[in-house]
């Protein structure tokens, strides 16, 4: 599976990297079986994603998610903060693709 976010956690899942906090202290180690109690802590201290062991799913192209998101602001673009929050948004998926690739999730 690779990365996959803390919000499509299961019980079960086990992790092939250790979870390092902000201040760079394991706090579960690689091989780690994922139980709820662990998913719910993971999901509590802000955690975005975790790599996972199964096969990585590959990402849409980056132009793809693009439209969609030009797509899902259209009408509304240029309300009063929405631009800026677009605008973030935008950086954000192209810093995934950057930091990824849309052929290798796990890089």
């Amino acid at each position: 599976m690779g990365l996959v976010p803390a919000s499509d956690l299961t019980p079960g899942m086990k992790l092939t990297r250790p979870l390092v906090n902000a201040g760079g202290v394991v706090m579960l180690s690689e091989n780690t079986e994922l139980t709820e109690a662990l998913i719910k802590k993971i999901q509590r201290m802000g955690v975005e994603a975790v790599h996972v062991q199964g096969e990585a799913v590959p990402l849409p192209p980056a132009e793809e998610v693009l439209a969609e998101l030009d797509r899902r602001f259209r009408n509304v673009e240029e309300a009063a903060h929405m631009g800026v929050i677009k605008k973030l948004l935008k950086e954000h998926i192209e810093s995934l693709y950057e930091c990824h690739g849309p052929d290798n999730p796990e890089k």
